[in-house]
């Protein structure tokens, strides 16, 4: 019977390989178990090849690498042009500096005759404020330019603020009136506060505390206003006075028809014209443009008709329609308030001018 492994019939007669043929070649179990077949990885199957293409890992490397060298080279760059500008820029950062107490000068005018009363209407265009404009369009900005230092938007703006401040300190009906100081105690530098505050609270002839040097009140137990509005003309100028100060000169005329305060049910008193003459000097610095405040260095009022004796560092007392001054006028100095960009009359009194009062 032949084996499992050989056709029925037996090996061929004559094929080539039988059983005893391949005897030599035949493993045994043992040396089947101590074989240890390897697995080779792809790379490893290339070969030599396997380096042809760059491994993407190395080139993020030095990608990354240069852009972190180019954004340290833009930031040096940038740093650099900014010192350049700095240097190179004319207009320098705010400094602040202590704003100095205002010095204060009031010179009271004494009328030389009895004080013309009439309507407003008719005293207005009888005087030297027929031509003049009313409220805050009489105070007009001029035409404004850079300086060496200042850019023209911060000159206009330094023109800005000291309009301001005239119009809250001279125009504003509630401050004329005593009612309030606010509208011009907002608009000062916060070193000048106290001052300001002890020359409401306490007024005095020392140069430094007259009300009437920061503002224009009336006392309102004897003065009202026959009209609201003022009749002002004047200038500004300006001048840079230092790489970080900026000054601007107020020189104004301003007129108002008074009456007196208490009326009653009786026929309305005549009104009567009073004329304040003031000439303000403002410093700004970088910080005060910057916060829309002023600093005042001077002021100097002239303003009449009233009496030389009564003190007129607080509210000013003036004489009314008919009233005449008990010293005639007296001062060394006739003085036209209507007459600026002149120096202020140099005495604690001076005489009114008769072209000053209306011609009625």
């Amino acid at each position: 019977m032949a084996g499992r492994g050989d056709p029925p019939e037996g090996t061929p007669e004559g094929f080539p390989g039988g059983e005893d043929e391949y005897r030599s070649v035949v493993f045994d179990e043992a040396f089947i178990r101590a074989a240890h077949l390897q697995e080779f990885s792809a790379q490893e199957r290339m070969g030599e090849y396997a380096q042809a293409v760059r491994s993407r890992s190395s080139w993020e490397g030095r990608s990354g690498s240069r852009q972190a060298v180019l954004l340290v080279l833009l930031i040096i760059l940038a740093f650099g042009t900014a010192i350049y500008l700095g240097v190179r820029n004319p207009y320098q950062p705010p400094v602040d500096e202590r704003a100095e107490p205002l010095r204060t000068t009031v010179v009271p005018l004494a009328p030389q005759g009895p004080v013309p009363g009439g309507t407003p209407t008719q005293l207005f265009a009888h005087s030297p404020v027929a031509e003049y404009r009313t409220g805050a369009a009489g105070i007009n900005l001029p035409i404004a330019g850079r300086t060496s230092h200042f850019a023209e938007s911060q000159v206009v703006t330094g023109l800005s603020i000291a309009k301001d401040y005239l119009v809250a300190s001279s125009l504003e009906p509630d401050v004329l009136s005593g009612a309030t100081v606010r509208p011009a105690r907002l608009l000062l530098d916060p070193d000048q506060l106290e001052q300001f505050d002890r020359s409401v609270e306490s007024p005095s002839d020392d140069g430094r505390h007259a009300l009437a040097g920061w503002l224009v009140r009336f006392d309102p137990r004897q003065v009202a206003l026959a009209e609201p509005a003022a009749r002002v003309q004047g200038t500004l100028r300006f001048e840079e006075t230092s790489p970080d100060t900026l000054d601007v000169t107020a020189d104004h005329t301003y007129t108002y028809a008074l009456r007196p305060a208490a009326q009653g049910s009786g026929p309305v008193a005549a009104a009567s014209l009073f004329t304040v003459h003031r000439v303000v000097h403002f410093r700004f610095d970088r910080e005060d443009l910057r916060m829309h405040r002023a600093e005042l260095l001077t002021s100097t009022v002239e303003a009449g008709p009233q009496a030389c004796g009564p003190d007129t560092t607080g509210s000013l007392k003036p004489l009314l329609a008919g009233a005449r001054a008990s010293d005639a006028g007296g001062g060394p100095v006739v003085t036209d308030p209507y007459a600026t960009a002149r120096p202020a009359a140099p005495a604690l009194c001076g005489a009114l001018a008769p072209s000053a009062q209306p011609s009625l």
